[in-house]
């Protein structure tokens, strides 16, 4: 809102006095009267901006905003230095900060940014961290080989890498049919025991994920490490399994899940990877700004992560028991990653101009 004509005031100063206040508000309000226009027509289009947005204005609109933006800026300036009343000067640095918002800041939803996130920002991110990925699926394969291989030469290693309350009952002494019905469970899970177990795994694998990525700024090593184990307990469950001749059966009903979970888990210690090469390998930033780099892809990765760990923790905490068939566990499995992969690889990509003929 346009401030008013100030009022002469009164002056009990001397005949100088006076002339030289007379002056000043002559000035003041030839200024005012030179330029008023202009603010008007800006305060119009940036109010009009403000509630629609800037796509609400035509492209003449657009390039006459900037222009008055422009020459409000220049009059701000000007009125500061010649001091001229406080109340127009404190009207036009609101006007100018106003005008610069809507030119300058971003102009997009809370649903663009994330629809930007999905379909850009994180397949970019993936794209671009090729050897953090290697190495975060290379400590989860190293792991559940050596876990597997150190199982089948001495089940007592089973008790080294799994933890009791994981273990549960499953461990190397049960038999093969106590083992087979705990992959082909008949009991009628209520909807709220679901539920709870759903949630209960989605809060346990976001611990482990977010410690994987927490720890890899400490060059990377406790991330391959963390990640390595996670594989050795998945090895060691899968020769006990295997031994007693249900290792497609365990593999079908980890596959619903697992394939999900477990490249999420991969994909967090590669988020932590990236953290630890900008520390270990910073290149010819200092350690600092080569972190601050880093750290836009790892965060969009550990995301990723928590994406995934949600779609796993529904299809562990429902589909896994309810489904039952083992060609249909795989199916669901490996599609959804065929669907990761082809999501990651493919979104974002900038499409190649096609030159017609004349």
């Amino acid at each position: 809102m346009m401030p008013a004509a100030v009022a002469e005031p009164m002056n009990t100063g001397t005949p100088l006095d006076k002339d030289a206040s007379q002056a000043d508000l002559l000035r003041s309000a030839r200024f005012r009267m030179e330029r008023e226009a202009h603010w008007r027509r800006l305060d119009a289009l940036v109010t009009r901006a403000e509630k629609g947005g800037i796509i609400s204005l035509s492209y003449d609109e657009t390039r006459d905003l900037v222009e008055q933006y422009r020459q409000a800026m220049n009059s701000l300036s000007v009125a500061r230095d010649i001091s001229l009343d406080r109340a127009l000067v404190a009207y036009l640095e609101s006007l100018c900060s106003r005008a610069y918002l809507v030119v300058y800041a971003p102009q997009e939803s809370l649903g663009g940014l994330m629809g930007r996130l999905l379909t850009r920002g994180i397949p970019q991110a993936v794209r671009r961290s090729a050897l953090p990925l290697f190495i975060g699926f290379l400590a989860l394969l190293l792991g559940m080989a050596a876990g597997y291989r150190l199982f089948i030469e001495d089940a007592s290693w089973f008790y080294t890498f799994v933890p009791p309350d994981l273990a549960d009952m499953r461990t190397p002494e049960a038999s093969a049919n106590y083992l087979r019905s705990t992959i082909y469970g008949d009991e009628r899970h209520e909807g709220s025991r679901l539920a709870a177990f759903s949630s209960s795994l989605f809060s346990h694998n976001t611990r482990i994920a977010i410690l994987i990525f927490a720890l890899g700024i400490f060059l990377a090593v406790p991330s391959f490490v963390l990640t390595f184990y996670n594989g050795l307990v998945l090895g060691a469950f899968f020769g006990m399994f295997a031994q007693k001749g249900l290792g497609y059966d365990l593999f079908a009903w980890l596959s619903i899940h697992g394939v999900t979970e477990l490249a999420a888990i991969a994909i967090a210690c590669a988020g932590g990877a990236r953290l630890g090469l900008a520390i270990l390998l910073p290149g010819r930033r200092t350690r600092r700004a080569a972190l601050r780099h880093e750290a836009h892809d790892a965060v969009k990765l550990v995301i990723l992560a928590g994406l995934m760990l949600i779609a796993a923790a529904f299809i562990e905490g429902f589909l896994r028991q309810l489904v039952q068939s083992p060609i249909l566990r795989l199916t669901i499995g490996w599609g959804m990653g065929l669907f990761w992969l082809g999501w990651l690889l493919f979104s974002g990509r900038e499409k190649k101009i096609r030159r017609g003929r004349s």
